[in-house]
């Protein structure tokens, strides 16, 4: 016997005939785990199994051109990418600077940063007051100097909205950017580039993928944005008033049109999960 023999033999490494099978665990599923996981599927899809039933399917073309639900739909649209193209401006340097950048208290901006997500959004919109505001501590200055008045208007829609959907794009961006490989960035600064070259032409190109599920994402969120818009930008038809504000009207005096507008953001919702399915809802 060779020494190779002896060390597999010493292993318990079989010399012939077939390898033994990975045990991956018992098929059988324990009955005080598999009833409450029904339990909670049920919870999740009979809401939404409900309002297909209950659907206006024959009206539905006429409910979904109507005036009022048209304009709800075109102002929602306007303004959650409106929302998504400041969320992109402001929020991919932010977000590089969390993941690149080393500084004392970064742990705490982060944190900031993050709030929006748990954050409840009629808090969201009163701190957006309180800022933004005729008397707020911006917003004054921005009425006295400029005559500039954003609660209200479909610009504070805009703001609402970006407050509370640009942390899903920063934090898509930052984890992306720790995963990025920072060696090409440095390649980059060694052959000439300048930092904000190098992020330009070698690191936008890496993160790019990141940064389309952020925007979709944010760009979602911003669509299903209520409680900050309607605090912080009122409920206005024609100016204010996004699918959201419209679903909630429509539901105390016409019901099948509340139900149109759900419908048409839960097709959002289940296009925009399966766009992203490769990246949220896969593993390895």
């Amino acid at each position: 016997m060779t020494e190779l023999d002896k060390t597999g033999a010493a292993a318990g490494a079989p010399r012939g005939g077939p390898r033994p099978r990975r045990i991956r665990g018992r098929r059988g599923v324990p009955l005080p785990l598999l009833v409450p996981a029904l339990l909670g599927l049920a919870f999740l899809i009979v809401p939404l199994v409900a309002l297909l039933v209950r659907a206006p399917w024959r009206s539905l073309p006429e409910l979904l051109t109507s005036a009022e639900v048209w304009q709800a739909l075109q102002l929602s649209l306007v303004c959650a990418t409106a929302a998504t193209a400041v969320s992109l401006v402001i929020g991919v340097p932010l977000a590089w600077l969390l993941a690149r950048v080393e500084f004392r208290g970064r742990g705490l901006v982060r944190a900031l940063v993050t709030l929006p997500l748990v954050l409840p959004p009629v808090v969201g919109g009163v701190a957006l007051l309180m800022a933004l505001g005729r008397n707020g501590i911006v917003g004054k200055s921005l009425d006295d100097w400029f005559g500039i008045t954003l609660p209200f208007t479909t610009a504070g829609v805009v703001i609402a909205e970006a407050f509370v959907a640009m942390p899903f794009l920063v934090i898509s961006v930052e984890g992306t950017l720790r995963a990025a490989d920072p060696r090409f960035e440095e390649a980059a600064a060694t052959l000439g580039a300048s930092r904000f070259t190098a992020f330009r032409r070698v690191t936008l190109p890496l993160i790019a993928p990141g940064i389309a599920a952020g925007a979709v994402l944010a760009w979602a969120r911003a669509l299903g944005e209520f409680g900050a818009t309607i605090t912080f930008a009122g409920n206005f038809p024609g100016r204010t008033q996004t699918m959201p504000l419209a679903v909630y009207l429509a539901l105390q005096s016409d019901p099948e049109a509340a139900i149109a507008l759900s419908l048409v953001l839960l097709a959002v919702s289940v296009a925009v999960l399966a766009g992203l399915r490769d990246r949220w809802m896969t593993a390895g």
